[in-house]
């Protein structure tokens, strides 16, 4: 097998490992915060600066997609093959994110996941399909797309169907929420960007190999399984503080 196809690119993955591993710490504080009654800060400058990492996680989805589709077509697949390929891939992840909703509610109750980060990641590899062959077009309408979404940001309205959109309805609240704008629009940057640094699976700039570092190595490990991460981090989180008396939880 051509070894393009099978390369990987450890700085993808080191930003990823730091992305989900910068969630977990978040989500094992917010759970003290929630369900142990805990007096933790979670909207503090270094928490707000932390929160840097949302927009790097969906942008390397963008740029994983580009990697992805270029692997695809050296696989020779036609174009219905593709198209099914991404469908599948984006359902099995959105079907994640339906998951993710049952059990918050149920947990929950206010502020469950209505459309989360899955949500979005499932919608958003389906949605980038025809967007995978662009290259200029991503950057501008990635821009207009992000523009849009802080725009909505602070609106409210009174209806509830738009809400995967951006559209909040009064009162809204989530402890994870991902709508289409702006983040659409950050996955199509990082589809711009993949396609101009990364064509063809090959790095078009020059990064030393840190990749055997033991602490890139560690991240690197997370981040290669950052979906498997984000599915169980939570119930183990809730059962390790649960174990040792740190929450306590009623349903």
């Amino acid at each position: 097998m051509d070894r393009k196809l099978t390369k990987r690119f450890w700085e993808i993955d080191f930003l990823r490992g730091i992305s989900i591993a910068k969630m977990v710490i978040y989500h094992l504080l917010y759970n003290l915060n929630y369900f142990g009654q805990y007096d933790i800060n979670l909207n503090s400058t270094f928490w707000l600066y932390a929160s840097v990492n949302r927009p790097i996680f969906i942008f390397l989805v963008g740029v994983s997609l580009t990697l992805s589709f270029s692997k695809a077509k050296k696989s020779f697949m036609n174009e219905k093959r593709l198209f099914l390929k991404y469908l599948i891939r984006g359902l099995k992840i959105f079907s994640w994110g339906l998951i993710i909703t049952l059990v918050t509610r149920v947990f929950l109750r206010e502020g469950y996941v209505v459309f989360g980060v899955l949500h979005l990641i499932g919608i958003s590899i389906i949605l980038a399909y025809p967007f995978l062959r662009l290259r200029l077009w991503n950057l501008i309408i990635g821009i207009l797309l992000i523009f849009l979404g802080l725009h909505l940001k602070d609106l409210t309205f009174n209806f509830y169907w738009l809400v995967w959109l951006g559209l909040k309805p009064v009162h809204f609240y989530s402890v994870d929420y991902f709508p289409l704008l702006p983040w659409f629009g950050v996955v199509l940057m990082g589809i711009f960007f993949g396609n101009l640094f990364y064509p063809d699976r090959s790095r078009k700039f020059h990064l030393p190999d840190f990749s055997d570092f033991y602490i890139i190595k560690s991240f690197c490990f997370l981040g290669k399984r950052s979906l498997f991460i984000y599915l169980i981090h939570q119930p183990l989180i809730i059962a390790f503080l649960y174990l040792f008396g740190l929450v306590s939880i009623s349903l």
